[in-house]
């Protein structure tokens, strides 16, 4: 039996038994024609020539809801550009691939920065957030769904569970959150569990339970990127462009909505994608590299919610970050022998060594530099700057794809 048990200020929704996805479908196309629905898929050119994507591909073809699809790319060549037009294709959608690097859409970021406005660095934080300017341009799209396009187990059950929060006007969500369970022969999740979660548990001991802190640590899977949203939630949210991603969009969400129009769902069974490397002696790359990023982020969201950094506080922090981390370690260890799965307790206490190491860096930043890089300007922001700006975004993308 699965467990249905609510945690902390957001409502979950439990996978309860087996779903019924055809009522979901037919209940999502009956409320998408009050609510278009659309999709983002943030894509490397890469994952054109995986497995997954070609997967998530032929499960798209079998939904009828979604009123247009949108590829965000990125970086890559116009032969590129036009093999992904060709393979995206063969979706019954309307879909709409976002060349952010062709001459077009450079122009439109050439012209936002001119006006002085943030942009963040090119990634995938920059590709949604383009994404979303296109779909605002068109002014026919209620909600807006996002999924990777790595996912190996992906079902279209997980769309449908994903979009039907925000998209049934009866609930009332304007921000939906997935979470998944991540294992194979072993638990996988290393960043959320060794790092978020602890880390979240040790600012709550030290600094006491601000509601931001209550917040983040409500969603099972922070580090989730699947969620769906209120296209006005799209349109008013500042985008962080690192790996700080997922917790600064719930940072954002936690400012611009109430806490009762916030959810969670299951959306999967089990969930598998690609696996960082731990990089443990490299802080340019993988989950050092994240796990810097992360903290960053959590630490700067407290900032602008009134918290005081010191040194003292930050040699505090790691000293129970390590302790409560230590502790849940034995915890999953255990979790582990009791379900008959493999467990590295020397690979996970490798991890929780490295993830002191990102949060000590990530404090000397914070120390430094409080505000760091500035998060992507909210696309409420930039067309108060620049009127014209969505009609030029509607353009660039249109024409690439008329192309």
């Amino acid at each position: 039996m699965a467990d249905f048990h609510q945690t902390g200020g957001i409502a979950t929704f439990h996978k309860l038994g087996t779903t019924a996805l055809e009522k979901i479908e037919a209940e999502l196309s009956w409320y998408s024609q009050e609510r278009p629905i659309a999709l983002v898929l943030p894509s490397l050119y890469s994952e054109l020539k995986a497995e997954a994507l070609s997967g998530i591909v032929n499960q798209l073809k079998r939904v009828n809801y979604l009123k247009e699809i949108i590829v965000t790319l990125g970086p890559c060549t116009r032969e590129e550009f036009e093999h992904a037009k060709k393979y995206f294709s063969v979706l019954p959608q309307s879909v709409r691939i976002i060349w952010n690097n062709g001459d077009r859409v450079s122009a439109v970021f050439k012209t936002i920065e001119a006006a002085g406005l943030q942009l963040g660095d090119t990634g995938k934080g920059q590709s949604a957030w383009m994404a979303y300017g296109y779909l605002i341009a068109q002014k026919n799209i209620s909600v807006i769904a996002l999924h990777d396009c790595d996912i190996l187990t992906y079902d279209r059950r997980l769309l449908a569970r994903l979009c039907y929060p925000t998209a049934n006007p009866n609930l009332k969500y304007e921000f939906c959150k997935g979470y998944y369970s991540r294992v194979t022969d072993k638990m996988h999740g290393r960043v959320s569990r060794l790092l978020i979660t602890p880390l979240l548990r040790s600012l709550i001991k030290i600094q006491g339970h601000i509601p931001i802190l209550d917040f983040l640590d409500s969603f099972r899977y922070p580090l989730a990127g699947e969620f769906s949203m209120d296209i006005d939630i799209a349109r008013i949210n500042k985008i962080p462009g690192d790996w700080g991603l997922e917790v600064g969009v719930l940072a954002e969400v936690y400012r611009n909505c109430s806490v009762r129009r916030v959810c969670q769902i299951d959306i999967a069974d089990n969930y598998e994608h690609k696996h960082q490397a731990l990089s443990p002696d490299d802080m340019s790359t993988g989950l050092l590299k994240m796990c810097i990023d992360i903290s960053k982020s959590i630490f700067r969201t407290l900032a602008s919610e009134g918290s005081v950094f010191s040194s003292g506080l930050f040699r505090s922090l790691i000293a129970t970050y390590v302790r409560t981390a230590q502790d849940m370690l034995k915890h999953y260890e255990d979790d582990a022998a009791v379900n008959g799965l493999k467990f590295d307790r020397h690979e996970e206490s490798l991890a929780v060594e490295t993830f002191t190491q990102g949060i000590k860096v990530a404090s000397e930043i914070i120390m430094k530099d409080p505000l760091g890089v500035p998060l992507i300007s909210s696309w409420d922001r930039v067309s108060s700057a620049l009127p014209k700006i969505m009609e030029m975004v509607k353009y660039a993308v249109d024409e690439d794809n008329r192309l």
